[in-house]
């Protein structure tokens, strides 16, 4: 067994988002147990996805929890030279969907495992896998939910997002809505007698950007940051059905990312007053207008304090100085709302990941291993 072929089982598994993933945690589950690691399948409240715990060592406090998420992002076939769900080397890259987010850190913790179990640890290692990281942080909530019947209280989580083995101690939060739009259709020659989604839809858009400006300039500045302050952008937008009818109803999506120290849903409060500032003008000129908002996904920034014990753990584990902020999300904020040190620590680089032709190096992946060992060191000191 080589780190190679464990991140080729895992890759060979097309557990996109939103999907069944049983086959995956089963693959996980009977990897564990074939080294006598006994581990708990916890299924969410969709039915069909689970997440999974183990734990390596005594079970009493003080342990290192190392968090990875098993969904992956879909791969369209343009771009790719090969089979998505396969993994291919080229040179020292490993390509396939997930090599580098977040794959490659999973197999780096199983093909330790051997070395794991073989150690008197005198704290544990905790393993915890989740599902659908990749819409909204959705299945660690769950686990987290359940940490306290799982484990004593650990020292700290190491989230292994690719990172370059640098310990980031702070990212930023984000949420995500999608704004319905409810007019009234009708025929454009007339379009005195309808009530255009798309219109109103565009001025509330108006004060989105309005709002981000407002941001962009007056703040407030985290300097860590790229770009320094929180942002509110609108992604998506779907409207109409002809040029010469209008619009009963138009849909679009909004996500804002909050800097360390500002909560994300706080930065899109600002739209159910707009909404209504728009219904009132509406109705008074005959008009009607009805506005909806579904909150997709939300999650906390992550703020760690620099004298926190886990940031000299990570980087004398990694080898890598620590890096201040980086603008992605993951999981580790939520374990830290949750009262768990986490940081962000893990092999690759972020800015390969949902990308055709994925992929993460050897020397990465041997970086990664490096680490799991020096950890264990530590735990068994």
């Amino acid at each position: 067994m080589t780190v190679e072929t464990v991140l080729a089982d895992l890759v060979a598994f097309p557990s996109i988002c939103r999907t069944p993933n049983g086959a995956i945690v089963e693959h996980v589950r009977g990897f564990l147990a074939g080294y006598g690691v006994e581990s708990v399948v916890l299924p969410g409240p969709e039915g069909d996805r689970s997440n999974l715990f183990a734990t390596i060592g005594p079970r009493g406090p003080g342990g290192i929890i190392l968090s990875a998420h098993l969904d992956v992002v879909p791969a369209a076939p343009e771009g790719w030279l090969g089979d998505p769900f396969s993994l291919r080397r080229d040179g020292e890259r490993l390509i396939g969907r997930g090599a580098v987010d977040m794959k490659g850190f999973v197999a780096c913790v199983l093909a330790s495992v051997p070395d794991l179990v073989s150690r008197k640890l005198a704290r544990p290692v905790h393993i915890a896998l989740s599902y659908d990281e990749e819409v909204g942080c959705v299945g660690v909530r769950h686990l987290i939910a359940r940490l306290p019947e799982l484990c004593p209280q650990p020292v700290g989580c190491i989230v292994g997002e690719p990172s370059g083995l640098h310990p980031v101690l702070r990212h930023k939060g984000k949420i995500a809505q999608r704004v319905t739009v409810d007019g009234k259709a009708g025929h454009s020659s007339r379009p005195d007698l309808g009530d255009n989604a798309i219109h109103y839809a565009a001025q509330l858009i108006a004060a989105v950007q309005d709002e981000a400006l407002r941001h962009a300039v007056a703040g407030p500045f985290a300097p860590a940051f790229a770009p320094p302050y929180s942002t509110i952008q609108v992604g998506t937008i779907h409207g109409g059905t002809g040029i010469n009818i209008v619009p009963a109803q138009c849909v679009f999506e909004i996500e804002a990312r909050a800097i360390a120290g500002q909560e994300p849903a706080s930065l899109l409060a600002f739209l159910p007053g707009e909404a209504e500032r728009i219904r009132e003008l509406a109705e008074q000129t005959g008009h009607r207008v009805a506005f909806g908002f579904e909150t997709m996904s939300d999650y906390p920034p992550l703020d760690l304090d620099e004298a926190d014990p886990l940031v000299a753990l990570s980087e004398a584990a990694s080898g890598m100085p620590r890096q201040q902020a980086v603008s992605f999300g993951t999981e580790a904020g939520l374990y830290q709302a949750a009262g768990i040190a986490a940081i962000v620590c893990g092999p690759g680089d972020v800015n390969r990941a949902h990308k055709p032709e994925e992929y993460i190096t050897d020397g990465e992946l041997a970086g990664a291993m490096a680490m799991i060992s020096r950890l264990a060191d530590t735990l068994a000191a």
